[in-house]
Order: C-alpha cells, then sequence, then structure tokens
C-alpha cells in the first residue's frame, strides 16, 4: 500500500496560465534602520550580503538577492492595512531548517516552531517587526489543502486529520544535524524564497488579479472561517498566500509606512515575459516597465514586479 499523500492540485488553471516555472524573486522592505536590520539579516538568519550602498542593500544566499532593504526618513508601522503578512525563506532540508533553528536558539532569538504537515517551520520578527517564516518541505508527512467548497484540510500521512498548525517536534527535527554542523556558517546556496503571504482587502477581487488576470493556479480559496487564499506558479501549494486578517476592506498603508515597498516574481526567460506583458496589456491592466522588470499594482495597492531571471 502506498502511504505517499497526494500532492496538492489547482482548483482551477487559467486559459491564460502564467508560465510553470515562473518562481518568487525578492521581497524590497522599506526600513528606519539599514544598519541594524543588516545586523540581523546576517548574523542572527546567515544571509549574504550581495550589494550596499548609502540606503539600500541586498542580501540572499550568494546568488540573487531575496530580501532588499531601503531605509526611509520618518517611518512609522501602521496597524490594520494591507502589506505583507510575512515572507517565506525555504531551505532545502530539515538538516539546513533544523541548522538555522539552532542558530536562532542559540543567540535566544524567539521563534515559534510549527508543523504545517507538508512543510516544517518556524517564524520571528526581525527588530522592525517584519514577520518572517522558514521552512523546508515534508510533503512525505501528508497534504494541506483548501477544498473547493472554501475548507482548510490538513492529514497526515496516515490517515490522521491536523489543522495544520500543530506544534514541531523539534527534537526530531534537530536530530537531523551532525557533530559538523556549525551553526555560524551562511545558509548554504541552495536556499531562496520559497513564498509570500499578504493582507488584501478583498478575497474576490484579489483572486481575480492574480488567476484570472495575471494567470496563475488558484490553489483555493478558504472564505468562512480562515479567510485566506492561495495561488502559485504550476501548481505549487502557493507561491503567494492572501488573507483579510486586516479587516475585510482595510486600507493600503500611507506613503511614509515601514514594511512593504514590493514583492517580485522571476520568469524563466524573455518569452515568458513577452507572453505576460502581452497578457498585463489585454486586460488593459495599468503598469509600469522600469529597467528591472514589469511593476503592477494589486487591488489592495501592494505592488508585483515581474522580471526575467538571468
Amino acid at each position: 500500500m502506498n502511504s505517499t499523500p497526494p500532492i496538492p492540485q489547482p482548483v482551477a488553471i487559467s486559459p491564460h496560465r502564467i508560465h510553470p516555472q515562473t518562481k518568487p524573486g525578492y521581497v524590497h522592505l522599506k526600513v528606519a534602520d539599514l544598519k541594524n536590520q543588516l545586523a540581523f539579516y546576517q548574523q542572527v538568519l546567515g544571509l549574504r550580503l550581495h550589494w550596499k550602498d548609502e540606503n539600500s542593500a541586498g542580501l540572499g544566499a550568494g546568488g540573487a538577492d531575496f530580501v532588499r532593504l531601503t531605509q526611509i526618513q520618518n517611518g512609522k508601522r501602521y496597524r490594520g492595512v494591507t502589506g505583507i503578512y510575512h515572507f517565506a525563506i525555504l531551505f532545502p532540508n530539515r538538516r539546513e531548517l533544523a541548522r538555522v533553528i539552532s542558530r536562532l536558539f542559540s543567540m535566544h532569538w524567539p521563534n515559534y516552531p510549527t508543523d504545517h504537515v507538508m512543510t516544517k517551520t518556524t517564524y520571528l520578527d526581525d527588530p522592525e517587526g517584519n514577520n518572517i517564516e522558514l521552512y523546508c518541505e515534508s510533503p512525505e508527512d501528508g497534504i494541506f489543502v483548501v477544498n473547493a467548497d472554501g475548507s482548510f484540510y490538513a492529514r497526515h500521512a496516515d490517515g490522521r486529520p491536523s489543522d495544520g498548525r500543530e506544534p514541531l517536534d523539534v527534537d526530531a527535527l534537530l536530530a537531523h544535524l551532525t557533530k559538523d554542523d556549525r551553526l555560524d556558517e551562511p545558509v548554504p546556496p541552495e536556499v531562496h524564497m520559497g513564498h509570500f503571504h499578504m493582507y488584501v482587502a478583498n478575497l474576490n477581487e484579489t483572486r481575480r488579479f492574480y488567476h484570472e488576470l495575471l494567470g496563475f493556479d488558484d490553489m483555493g480559496v478558504a472564505r468562512s472561517g480562515f479567510r485566506m487564499g492561495m495561488v502559485s506558479a504550476g501548481g505549487y501549494h502557493h507561491h503567494l498566500g492572501y488573507n483579510t486578517w486586516q479587516g475585510e476592506g482595510a486600507p493600503p498603508p500611507p506613503p511614509d509606512a515601514l514594511g512593504l515597498k514590493n514583492i517580485s516574481f522571476v520568469l524563466p526567460d524573455r518569452a515568458a515575459w513577452d507572453q505576460l506583458l502581452a497578457r498585463i496589456e489585454e486586460v488593459e491592466m495599468p503598469y509600469n516597465q522600469t529597467n528591472e522588470g514589469i511593476l503592477v499594482v494589486d487591488p489592495a495597492q501592494n505592488s508585483v514586479l515581474f522580471s526575467v531571471g538571468g
């Protein structure tokens, strides 16, 4: 008997499907103290500094940036607005996740290990309150999906139901470490951005924007109770989650808000980028073409950049 759980399938695939190899790129955050934030991302998370100028910096695992920071003057934190709920950095296996969680424990940095069944994760805030998820995939342990009726479903491989938010067995995870694993080394080059989770004003408008207009796969919308939805490229469980947990109809943050500047997605080649641009123009979606790519704004006023991979 095969005990491997089924892989989540899209609820709907757009006839204008975005290229299935489209991946999350980077999150760009507006910060109050660039020096302090850089110290956190390098010393606590173990990211590598790729570049830095007077007010901005880019970090990652040695390749493309997956975190960018720009210092702004007199920035403020706002509640009850749209923006980013968290961004999620994906680690290649349980051993590397165990290493970064051990690093957090050794530095006494508050974090909250959680078992989502299909992923193992921990959550933490950076010094300015931006929430971060660190995770690895564990599909052999079970599955979580949003059903077509709007209900959230999680199940262990042995059939046990789950709410998908169980305490993580930290001892079992740390057992993947060896005596030779060093906690002070930077993250390995396989680490990259896994997904984004956004605060939005309306679930239906957001689904229409990302699924019907841009062509992401609809991975389900939990309209009752959980009030969130998920979309992805290529049928991944989610590259972008969205929720109305700041309130239905939440306004966008003012221009002086700290936090999200934009998120980005990377298309695999110029042909895929041209196809997306043609779709954006076909549906008459406003956009700006920058030296990095196509910048659009979702219905909650979250900025999204689409670029071509190198």
